[in-house]
């Protein structure tokens, strides 16, 4: 088992529940990490045998384009994805942060982590 991290995707979105959030918009930092058995991609230098981290990439921006009111929301429909389109992918960790929330205070970000866990197949 080894483990690829996408580090700190810069996104610009419309999450929030304030309606201005949703208006101006904000920025945001997502990152991803995922668990899949990657020692064969070590051997043969292949794509084939790992997680294309280009993909995740790609996942994080289109979802992140969909409005949500929660960050919760996000993250989830991101892991879901990654799930769904990467079955190498045993394991995922998603974290999603607005940074500069309009909220009262001095805060440099909030985040929300979400852990995925594919689940085994019941016949």
């Amino acid at each position: 088992m080894g483990t690829i991290r996408v580090d700190n995707i810069r996104v610009y979105s419309y999450h929030g529940c304030l309606s201005e959030e949703t208006k101006i918009g904000s920025d945001y930092l997502v990152n991803v990490e995922v668990k899949a058995d990657i020692l064969q991609a070590s051997k043969s230098d292949q794509l084939k045998d790992t997680v294309d981290y280009v993909y995740i990439n790609r996942i994080v921006e289109e979802e992140m384009r969909v409005p949500s009111k929660l960050l919760e929301h996000v993250a989830k429909r991101i892991g879901d994805r990654i799930f769904k389109e990467l079955p190498m992918v045993k394991k995922s960790k998603i974290n999603v942060a607005k940074v500069n929330p309009p909220i009262n205070g001095d805060v440099e970000k909030v985040s929300v982590n979400l852990s995925f866990k594919r689940q085994k197949d019941t016949l």
